[in-house]
Parts: C-alpha cells; structure tokens; sequence
C-alpha cells in the first residue's frame, strides 16, 4: 500500500502534467486565433462552445468523475483560450 507522502507525490507529478496540458492547449488556441483571424472568424463561437462542454460532461459521466465539476473546468479553460486568442489577434501578436 502506498503511503501518504507518494500518493501526494503522484498527485504533484499528476498536477504538473495538467498545467504542462494547459499550455499546449493554449498554444493551439494562438494558432487558431491565426487561422479565425484568416478567415475572418469571431474569437466565440457558440457551438463549438457548447460542444466542448458537452463532450467533457459525456466523458466525465463515463469515467465516474463530477460531470457538472469537469464542465465548470472547462468553462474556465474555454474563458483561457478565448483571453489568448483576443491577445493573439493584437497587433502583430499572431503566432
């Protein structure tokens, strides 16, 4: 059985990943900042929005994990990636 001290030590490798996975996925969000820019796309988009929180709350419910908890993450994460790609489309900030 695991002890105390490496179960918060895999929590703290576990945590280290999800912030490593929040800032590609706020590299993506600069380069689709790039590509709406291009197409002349606005920063929000509803469906995609929607869809997002959909599919995180479907995969949180198969995995056993807080739906709605998961859906309020992502709704911070989409606000973060929304920030990012308003401060991309500055001027010459586009990656």
């Amino acid at each position: 059985m695991a002890t105390l001290e490496e179960l918060r030590d895999e929590i703290e490798r576990i945590d280290g990943e999800i912030i490593d996975l929040i800032g590609r996925r706020q590299d993506c969000a600069g380069r689709v900042a790039r590509l709406k820019y291009m197409g002349h796309l606005p920063v929000r988009n509803e469906g995609q929005r929607q869809a997002v929180l959909d599919r995180v709350f479907e995969r949180a419910v198969e995995r056993g994990v807080d739906a709605t908890a998961v859906q309020q993450v992502f709704e911070l994460l989409i606000g973060m990636s929304e920030a990012r790609q308003r401060d991309c489309l500055g001027e010459g900030n586009l990656p």
